[in-house]
């Protein structure tokens, strides 16, 4: 989840190095659109790599591993884009943006272990909705009323699709916690997406990605004592995958941020139920049912109000 679906504020304006096809200044009107639904898309994979991992060596480990072999492949990238080292302020946002993103993924990928992949997207898309309530605490914000019907709707498709998963006969122990965590999970994106704007004013996605999962690294590794496990070859090797379409991810849909407005690419991040569904079917055997479909119809109408109302 390091840039979430249904995440409404807009990616860095200088987009990170890219193949020599990605960075002529001529594309076709179409080109960005289709880089942030490539990037979504490889997001989904993504997540679907690392639910396979958490279920193998539990979200802990994935998460640990996934940030370790994220520095070693982002490192030289940041490097031979003409790093600099960061100063204080800017490495003070990077260390705290990295504390709450490994927390978020964290609990969003053991959320994962416990309800299929297209219910844990569709309840993440709720994180903007969240951040309304957030910008009014934290920026002094004015909630109109569009975004509190917008809320209304959104929590409305939470309860459809907590109340058909947990009403269901046959259920995992751990669902209702599945569900919570992923909630939790999209209070920390909420958070994450006011101070985004703030990160990306002062460091370009290179940086960002490179000092984010070093930091989300370094926390994590506090608890490797106790929880770390080295992860199986084929544990390690879906790690090593979702790290790497991570970092694909990141810097296509940069690329697409940076040549389109935000508000004409913002109902693509939606897509990402139609892929979180697609993955769950192909990887887990995961189906995908009416209330689920609901749910997000209902959240994502939410989003879209709140959007239009910011505009």
């Amino acid at each position: 989840m390091a840039s979430g679906p249904g995440a409404a504020a807009r990616p860095p304006e200088n987009p990170s190095p890219m193949p020599a096809i990605l960075k002529s200044s001529r594309h076709h009107p179409a080109a960005p659109f289709i880089a942030v639904t490539l990037g979504i898309a490889l997001f989904s994979v993504m997540d679907g790599l690392m639910k396979s991992a958490s279920l193998a060596v539990g979200a802990y480990n994935a998460m640990l591993f996934r940030s370790l072999i994220g520095t070693v492949i982002m490192a030289p990238v940041w490097k031979l884009s003409g790093g600099q080292w960061p100063g204080r302020e800017g490495m003070k946002l990077h260390a705290l943006r990295g504390a709450i993103s490994g927390a978020m993924a964290t609990s969003f990928f053991w959320g994962l272990v416990h309800v299929p992949m297209a219910e844990g997207i569709a309840l993440s898309f709720i994180a903007p909705l969240i951040a309304l309530y957030l910008a009014a605490v934290l920026l002094k914000e004015q909630i109109g009323r569009g975004a509190i019907l917008a809320s209304l709707l959104g929590l409305a498709g939470v309860a459809v699709i907590a109340a058909a998963r947990l009403g269901e006969e046959r259920i995992g122990e751990n669902a209702a916690w599945g569900i919570a965590a992923i909630l939790f999970s999209a209070v920390l994106y909420a958070f994450n997406l006011i101070l985004q704007r703030k990160q990306a004013l002062m460091a370009g996605p290179a940086e960002v990605a490179l000092f984010q999962t070093v930091f989300v690294g370094l926390f994590l590794a506090l608890a490797a004592p106790w929880w770390a496990v080295m992860p199986s070859p084929r544990a390690l090797a879906d790690i090593g995958a979702g790290a790497l379409l991570a970092m694909i991810s990141l810097m296509v849909i940069s690329w697409g941020y940076g040549r389109a407005e935000a508000q004409a690419l913002l109902p693509i991040e939606y897509s990402a139920f139609i892929w979180a569904a697609l993955t769950g079917w192909v990887m887990f055997g995961e189906p995908v049912t009416g209330a689920t479909v609901a749910g997000v119809v209902l959240i994502v109408a939410g989003c879209l109000i709140a959007a239009r109302r910011a505009q």
